[in-house]
């Protein structure tokens, strides 16, 4: 049995399972996280301190980790990703988050709500993960991760929209859905090429 040939293909095998594993847990976080948002829309609290619900709160909270997020995790594509079109892929997304975070930021400033300018400890693993990864695997777990999170971001984004209390918070919802969108259909593309 020759092993020199077995073991660049366990390197191999190994190496896919980790860039699996990284796509995975992006998703997963993104997606977890947009959930837990609509849910905690669903569940008023008492003594809220702002002039909106504590959900629609939470859910602007969520929006700005998600927007910082997507900055940059696109940041870091367009300066390092392998492919253009992933480069250019990451150019939009920080372009497009940072408008609607500036959106997000001058209704939170009208609601009195304080949102962070930093990723809080679960998107910052989720960031640096994806970030460890270089060149082609880098680009595979970026586009993978966009996918599925852009798909499960329309859905909650829609869904808090449907139970958002404030006109205001809704109003930004709606006006995020295109986007969100637009972005899915444009990693949808990117990923069939």
């Amino acid at each position: 049995m020759n092993t020199n040939m077995e073991v660049p293909w366990a390197v191999e095998q190994e190496h896919s399972r980790f860039s699996s594993f990284i796509v995975r847990s992006v998703a997963a976080t993104l997606g977890m996280l947009l959930l837990a948002v609509v849910f905690l829309m669903a569940v008023p609290r008492a003594n809220a301190a702002t002039t909106v619900s504590t959900a629609d709160q939470d859910f602007m909270l969520a929006a700005g980790q998600v927007n910082l997020t997507e900055m940059k995790l696109g940041e870091y594509a367009a300066q390092n990703g392998k492919r253009d079109d992933v480069k250019e892929f990451g150019q939009r997304m920080v372009k497009d988050h940072t408008a609607i975070n500036d959106d997000l930021k001058a209704l939170a400033a009208q609601k009195a709500v304080s949102l962070s300018d930093t990723l809080d400890a679960t998107h910052q693993m989720m960031a640096d993960k994806l970030m460890a990864l270089t060149g082609s695997e880098f680009d595979k777990a970026y586009i993978a991760g966009m996918f599925k999170g852009h798909k499960k971001a329309i859905k909650a984004f829609k869904a808090g929209s449907d139970e958002t209390i404030d006109t205001d918070v809704k109003s930004f919802a709606d006006k995020s859905i295109p986007v969100l969108e637009e972005h899915l259909k444009l990693i949808t593309a990117i990923k069939k090429s």
